[in-house]
């Protein structure tokens, strides 16, 4: 018989994280229940901020409590290079596993087209838009080594080609089928590093 009541309540949202199914679920509600109700509230209460709080970066679409996050407003930067990723959580593993100081460009997502993902679910019409400036020289292309990752940055450099740019892969190290978010510091260094140019004979 399905259990009622807050407590039940309260494993089932949180089996709505990742990874987490009902048992790790419910050891999680009986912990801060019983031994750590402060951070519970704590949880709750920065949560909700966040939920009210956090939107997407006019720039590079990442997640951010600002009209631009830190590495948009951060002048050092190049802006003649863009890594583009899958998702603001790979925007944070690779800026922390490697030395990159361009920029960066969050598709939120990978072409799929029996998902209805076409292009313009993921924002390439406005990275095209910054393309044709004619202010930037390489786009890194960093979506994950998925089938849908793979021709994802396929059709992006087919674009940085139409506007003579030059798009790089990331290659060696990151295993078909890989996420970013799950790969090892140096692993992800070593793949960053290794990119290899896209054949989409730019001239």
């Amino acid at each position: 018989m399905e259990k009622k009541g807050l407590l039940s309540q309260l494993i089932q949202n949180l089996c709505c994280l990742p990874g987490v199914g009902p048992k790790t679920a419910q050891r999680m509600a009986f912990h801060l229940l019983q031994r750590d109700r402060n951070s519970a509230k704590a949880l709750a209460e920065t949560l909700l901020h966040a939920i009210e709080k956090i939107g997407y970066c006019r720039q590079c679409r990442t997640l951010t409590e600002h009209s631009l996050c830190e590495i948009c407003a951060d002048n050092s930067r190049d802006d003649a290079i863009i890594c583009i990723v899958e998702s603001p959580a790979d925007v944070w593993v690779v800026d922390q596993a490697t030395a990159f100081k361009g920029r960066y460009f969050v598709l939120h997502g990978r072409l799929s087209p029996l998902d209805g993902i076409g292009p313009d679910e993921l924002g390439l019409d406005i990275l095209e838009q910054r393309l044709a400036t004619g202010d930037i020289k390489e786009l890194i292309l960093a979506t994950n080594s998925t089938v849908e990752g793979e021709a994802t940055a396929y059709f992006i450099g087919e674009l940085a080609a139409k506007h003579h740019v030059q798009a790089s892969r990331i290659a060696h190290g990151v295993p078909m089928g890989g996420e970013l978010e799950f790969i090892d510091s140096s692993t992800l260094s070593h793949a960053f590093y290794g990119r290899r140019s896209l054949d989409t004979n730019v001239t």
